[in-house]
């Protein structure tokens, strides 16, 4: 029988985390190609023949060349067990890169060099600092024109306010790029273009700082640069402190170039060295340590219709203590049943093998017959516990849906849940209304094409689509008011969402200020829990 605390201990659970085009799915390509997990590197805005992205596994993202689901991807390496979750970088799709954070013990941030921190970053961001996990800086494209890594350093700290500390430092870039100096090392990496797809290894080469050899491999202009910042760096920067590192305080800074695969087997190796394991998770019974002896884990994403040849839908648990064992029985906590976790699988995107058993860390695919909920705690434990909420985040836009053919409406009814519940979109409807009317709220507005393709394509049901001037949405706090009773601006809507929670649509900031004015004790939140 496997040592639990031993397994745990192996286990690095991050997720990837970037603006769209910054090369995060390429990283992600690169580090599987390491672990053996896949074993040609594709492009996914490549050629005709390339092979698309194993995490990007939607039919609609290897047509648009990004990611719109998160995708869970697990590979072995060095004795460790690392679980990467991907995210989407486009940001009409970070609600689904909020929940996945919710999931990762860590986050890798990878930033083109050059162009700096962008929109989608500092939102993200915000999100890993809000639960204080430490995270990895790649800055990425180094073979191409960039800025100047000082710049870069400064601007991350200007911007996202952590402290950095380069773990390397890049020598030239674009033409001019020659490699990186490893400083704790006192190595250079020497940088060869080896075509696109690029697995060879880059050399090592002892490096003394000053010693003339240095100047027939790098060019006497890029050694004397190079002896300047390391001796700039080593006088005026950060020093390296885990402890900040590990309260996400202070961020390790690689740089490489992650299509042509050079600096990423380093960064990864500093990476697991540096990353903590599994820490303890907040319940409403306190801290639940990684190592507890009984079951616990958490749901954080569901997916339907993964995969054509299984009409299914998949809930993605992360393992927060103990041993999973297929066909355990646990307890579904908000169902307040006990149930049989007979179906389970580990995920390659969309492949899928059976697995029976996992450690504190990992992360899961359960069958899920349609009982569980984003959010929802799982464990074998005598006195259940629930793991804090995962907060809805409010949309942004609003439209009217209904289906075309009056004859499918089972269908569309079937289609439209299926999506909410996996989180993509969030509909409400009338106060003790059915589905004769749905209203689709959405965080971006590229939702709504992802939900008209995945209807009819999934389900069958072509829809027609109005926008609405809705601009804000507020959950409403107080459980003894009657939403009808509320004086509220007429364009102002009374509705709820499917878990029955109550909620107004406001056309302006205005109307809200109006509500809570006219209506004393009214409390109204942004967040749904």
């Amino acid at each position: 029988m496997k040592d639990i605390a031993q397994e745990i201990n192996r286990r690095r659970t991050f997720a990837i985390i970037s603006h769209p085009d910054a090369g995060k799915t390429t990283l992600t390509e690169k580090l599987l190609l390491y672990g053996g997990a896949i074993q040609q590197a594709g492009i996914v805005k490549g050629k005709k023949g390339a092979r698309a992205a194993v995490s990007d596994w939607m039919e609609i993202e290897k047509q648009r060349g990004i990611s719109v689901t998160s995708s869970v991807l697990q590979f072995r390496y060095g004795g460790y067990c690392i679980n990467i979750l991907d995210t989407p970088g486009h940001q009409d799709f970070s609600e689904d890169t909020y929940r996945t954070l919710m999931a990762a013990d860590s986050a890798v941030m990878v930033i083109d060099a050059a162009k700096g921190v962008e929109a989608q970053t500092k939102k993200l961001f915000k999100v890993c600092t809000m639960r204080g996990i430490p995270i990895f800086t790649f800055i990425n494209k180094m073979d191409r024109d960039a800025r100047s890594p000082f710049d870069l350093l400064e601007e991350i700290e200007q911007v996202l306010g952590i402290e950095t500390y380069p773990m390397n430092w890049p020598i030239g870039s674009g033409k001019d790029f020659k490699g990186v100096y490893d400083r704790a090392a006192k190595e250079i990496l020497a940088f060869e273009s080896v075509g696109k797809v690029g697995t060879k290894q880059a050399a090592k080469i002892e490096a003394h700082l000053g010693d003339a050899g240095l100047d027939g491999l790098l060019g006497a202009e890029l050694h004397a640069a190079l002896t300047d910042d390391i001796e700039l760096l080593d006088g005026a920067a950060y020093e390296f402190d885990k402890d900040k590192v590990d309260a996400g305080k202070l961020t390790p800074v690689f740089f490489g170039s992650a299509l042509t695969n050079f600096g990423v087997e380093p960064f990864l190796a500093d990476f697991l060295r540096l990353s903590l394991p599994p820490a303890p998770r907040n319940s409403d019974h306190g801290p639940i340590a990684p190592t507890g002896d009984d079951f616990s884990a958490f749901i954080f994403k569901i997916q339907a219709n993964m995969n054509k040849a299984h009409r299914d839908r998949i809930a993605f648990a992360r393992i927060c203590s103990g041993r999973f064992e297929r066909g355990m029985e646990v307890t579904h906590v908000q169902g307040g049943k006990k149930i049989k976790l007979a179906q389970s699988t580990q995920m390659m995107a969309s492949e899928r093998e059976t697995v029976d058993e996992a450690f504190a860390g990992d992360i899961i695919g359960l069958f899920d017959p349609g009982i569980f909920s984003i959010g929802d705690t799982l464990t074998t434990a005598k006195e259940p516990f629930r793991y804090e909420g995962i907060p809805t985040f409010a949309p942004e836009h609003f439209a009217r849906i209904s289906q075309v053919d009056t004859m499918k409406r089972k269908q569309f009814v079937k289609g439209m849940e299926q999506i909410a519940q996996e989180g993509a979109i969030q509909i409400f409807k009338e106060l003790g209304g059915g589905m004769e009317e749905v209203i689709v709220g959405v965080v971006g507005v590229l939702q709504f094409e992802v939900l008209e393709y995945r209807l009819k394509n999934e389900y069958n049901v072509d829809i027609r689509r109005q926008n609405l001037g809705y601009s804000s949405i507020r959950w409403i706090d107080n459980e003894d008011i009657d939403p009808k009773t509320l004086n509220l601006t007429s364009d102002t809507k009374r509705v709820e969402d499917f878990k029955g929670r109550r909620l107004l649509l406001f056309t302006s900031d205005w109307n809200i200020t109006w509500a809570l004015e006219h209506n004393p004790g009214l409390s109204l939140s942004e967040v749904g829990r």
